[in-house]
């Protein structure tokens, strides 16, 4: 199912001052952190802003491209994650034909914001990696200590309490 989302902010991870994204749903309270690269933190930072330039950027002329071809971005949706890489697909319209372009989701959202278009994530993106502040400070099963886990699901596990415990403020604000 699909749960259509906002930027809610652009901060930078204060653990390695990467560049993350937080999208919130529309609907509620759950947010998707996505760390970015700084290009693509820039670009969607300048939008928010409302910055603008005397000659196109990358992200404006791929906009520049979409409407001179005669497409229109219907809406972006962030499909799913494969070990720590999110994917997304640009669904776009074009002469009554619907055309799904996978793309990254940080360039996704840059597009998005430029065009005013809807963006959506998957629920279980959501479910998987919401930073909800956990109530409870319950600690996590430790490997090795009751249920066996493998180190995969333990990585899993650790990042999954470790966002648990952030706050949206936890993460800087990112300056192009």
């Amino acid at each position: 199912m699909l749960i259509e989302v906002k930027v809610q902010s652009l901060g930078l991870d204060r653990t390695n001052n990467n560049p993350v994204v937080i999208l919130q749903e529309e609907q509620g309270e759950r947010i998707l952190p996505i760390w970015i690269g700084p290009g693509e933190a820039s670009a969607i930072a300048m939008q928010l802003a409302e910055w603008s330039f005397s000659r196109p950027l990358t992200h404006d002329l791929l906009v520049s491209v979409l409407s001179g071809l005669g497409g229109a971005l219907e809406r972006v949706i962030i499909t799913r994650v494969v070990e720590n890489t999110y994917f997304a697909e640009l669904i776009i319209q074009r002469n009554g034909e619907v055309i799904s372009v996978d793309a990254r989701p940080s360039d996704s959202i840059a597009v998005a914001l430029r065009l005013n278009a809807r963006i959506f994530a998957e629920e279980d993106l959501l479910e998987q990696a919401t930073v909800e502040i956990a109530e409870d400070e319950s600690v996590p099963l430790e490997p090795g200590k009751g249920e066996r886990q493998s180190e995969e699901e333990g990585k899993a596990e650790d990042l999954k309490e470790y966002l648990k415990k952030l706050n949206p403020e936890d993460f800087g604000r990112f300056m192009p």
